[in-house]
């Protein structure tokens, strides 16, 4: 697709970031983005929190705030309760209000496969935009949640789950990424992304693919892992998505014949509502770790580091 090109565009489509930002002023530019999905749980509350987190997520990661929202839905009416519907839009709203957005409307459709997300507006100074790209050599990379929720959502509609791994990418999937976010802003990173559909090893081929090209080394050891995905990679409880993310990333990966199998799943497992993977100087990573563990993001850990060589590539190691 080509388009005019606009010079209060800071960031579009043409490099995969999270939201567009464009310049209004000098002093402030807009963050727009839209999410939304079918049903990744049973309740209807807990899926309109988990898909109002995912979808302000992106306005965090690129550094912003967001300020207002609107809901988008398609809910099949011939099919489902209209109360399945309040139910999604009150847990929607909780996360909307938490994150101190304001709600000013939305759009419905009727569709034969239920949908719900936002279209979410934020704002941030034009010289503060985080983008997916930027990482230096000599960087430590940080991963905010662990990595697992789509291969437990799918041992959930097999009923193979358990309710401690259920209960575990509940928690993780409706925490907003929005302390993450502010703390990263305090400390002063050099490239930032949430973990979504492309999984980690997608996400990290973004981040480093930029203009000036970098490589990871990663270690898969320090890589927070929700309980039990283990277990469920070998049941072959692994989604359709995973596949396709490693068919089409796996050329920029370099890893030992004898990294578990289970381990190269979970590194290509799409995420919803996943955390931030973040691109810090080596010398701020330990104090931004500190305080995300301090006001409560326990999982937060280094996973690995920005080399020179080789160029686009990541060195998977344990």
């Amino acid at each position: 697709m080509i388009q005019k090109k606009d010079k209060n565009l800071i960031a579009g489509f043409e490099n995969a970031e999270d939201a567009g930002v464009y310049k209004l002023t000098d002093d402030i530019a807009i963050v727009q983005t839209v999410d939304f999905f079918t049903p990744i749980v049973d309740d209807p509350y807990l899926f309109g929190q988990i898909a109002a987190a995912n979808a302000l997520s992106d306005v965090y990661a690129m550094g912003g705030k967001p300020i207002v929202a609107m809901n988008i839905v398609g809910f099949p009416v011939s099919k489902l309760d209209i109360s399945v519907l309040k139910k999604i839009l009150e847990g929607g709203l909780e996360k909307i209000k938490e994150a101190e957005v304001t709600l000013v409307g939305g759009h419905s459709v009727e569709d034969s496969e239920l949908k719900y997300g936002l279209s979410v507006t934020g704002t941030i100074h034009p010289d503060k935009v985080v983008r997916n790209t930027g990482a230096k050599a000599g960087d430590s990379i940080v991963l905010t949640k662990p990595l697992g929720t789509g291969i437990i959502s799918t041992a959930i509609k097999a009923n193979l789950a358990s309710s401690e791994s259920v209960n575990e990418i509940v928690k993780s999937m409706t925490a907003l990424n929005r302390v993450a976010s502010e703390i990263m802003q305090e400390t002063g990173v050099n490239a930032c992304t949430d973990i979504t559909g492309f999984g980690l090893i997608g996400h990290i081929c973004e981040m480093i693919t930029g203009e000036k090209k970098v490589g990871v080394e990663l270690y898969v050891d320090k890589i927070p892992i929700f309980s039990g995905v283990e277990e469920l990679v070998k049941m072959g409880m692994v989604p359709g998505g995973a596949y396709r993310n490693k068919d089409f990333r796996i050329k920029f990966v370099e890893m030992s014949d004898k990294m578990p199998d289970w381990i190269k799943d979970v590194l290509f497992d799409p995420q919803t509502s996943g955390g931030l993977l973040i691109s810090v100087p080596a010398n701020k990573a330990n104090d931004m770790v500190s305080k995300m563990n301090k006001a409560g993001l326990k999982d937060t850990a280094v996973i690995g580091k920005v080399v020179d060589e080789p160029k686009g590539k990541i060195i998977i190691k344990r």
